[in-house]
């Protein structure tokens, strides 16, 4: 009986617990269900021909107004001249980025790390991250400042030296450069801090060791250093990977303006999308394209997840 009882105590403290967990992420968990979740049911859309019923609201338009058209849609997607050169630019910018956005965040890392002066690294930390949390919006309008084809920076300096203007909104085999700048520009800081907070939790007797041993700074990076961030690059990598179809709309979007001169090298899947639900109102294509490209993304991330789990690599996330 006194076992019995005691069990019961148990039992109630630990339902205690976790109702206090609950609580704590239930913001979260919300979140993640309104946002993440709930619109998972607008994947209907991609087999429907979409027609708003007049007096009547979004859901009863879907199911009952519209009619089922099956893989038309997506029938649609595959057959549009355009998709192949979409595709493109999204997977090799994509490549680009993952890169760029792995090396040259572990190279300002490990740079901060070498800082000594407290307050030469914190100037250094607030002028890397800044950039991250600026909109979209704020950016290009500093682009254009800079690549305006009348006030522009670059071309008044252009035109002191004695050269020729350029229109870069008319060139488009200057915007891979200016993208690709654009946005490690923007994310890095904030990646760099992510591999700088794994670095601070290094034990400090490794660096004692290799400072007695002798060791130069690059066997330190070599051996010590990137052995130590290897599994939070791995995770970094996959994470990309799963994105490895999707770009991120305000870049190609915004940043650009736009511009249809340029859009052989600035239009990706995204962009596309938009165009063809605000210039063509056709909500099931866009349903279709979003549903692809995000299903391709999770099938390259779980299939790259396994090779890792096969490989025993560290750093996997499923």
């Amino acid at each position: 009986m006194k076992q019995k009882c005691r069990y019961k105590n148990k039992k109630n403290r630990f339902g205690e617990k976790n109702l206090c967990l609950t609580l704590l992420s239930a913001p979260t968990l919300i979140w993640y269900l309104v946002f993440c979740y709930f619109p998972l049911f607008g994947i209907i859309m991609a087999f429907k021909r979409y027609r708003l019923v007049p007096g009547k609201g979004f859901f009863y338009s879907l199911i009952y107004g519209s009619d089922w058209v099956g893989f038309d849609n997506f029938r649609f997607l595959f057959l549009n001249p355009e998709i192949g050169r979409v595709v493109r630019n999204t997977v090799l910018y994509n490549l680009v980025f993952l890169i760029l956005e792995t090396v040259i965040p572990v190279v300002l890392a490990i740079w901060m790390s070498y800082i000594h002066s407290k307050i030469v690294r914190t100037f250094a930390q607030i002028s890397l991250l800044l950039p991250y949390f600026m909109s979209w919006i704020i950016v290009s309008y500093l682009v254009y400042a800079f690549l305006s084809p009348d006030r522009g920076t670059v071309n008044a300096l252009l035109e002191k030296l004695d050269m020729t203007g350029i229109s870069f909104y008319q060139r488009p085999e200057f915007w891979p450069f200016i993208l690709c700048f654009v946005q490690i520009w923007k994310s890095s800081g904030y990646i760099m801090m992510l591999y700088y907070a794994r670095m601070v939790t290094i034990d400090s007797e490794l660096f004692d060791a290799a400072a007695v041993d002798g060791a130069s700074v690059t066997r330190v990076i070599r051996h010590i250093i990137l052995p130590e961030l290897k599994s939070v690059i791995v995770v970094m990598t996959l994470l990309n990977l799963g994105h490895l179809f999707s770009t991120d709309f305000g870049l190609f979007y915004q940043v650009t303006r736009n511009a249809g001169s340029i859009l052989s090298s600035t239009e990706t899947i995204d962009v596309f999308i938009y165009k063809a639900l605000m210039e063509q109102s056709n909500y099931g294509f866009s349903a279709a394209a979003s549903l692809i490209q995000n299903g391709i993304g999770c099938i390259i991330l779980i299939f790259a997840n396994q090779i890792l789990k096969r490989t025993g690599t560290e750093g996997r996330i499923l």
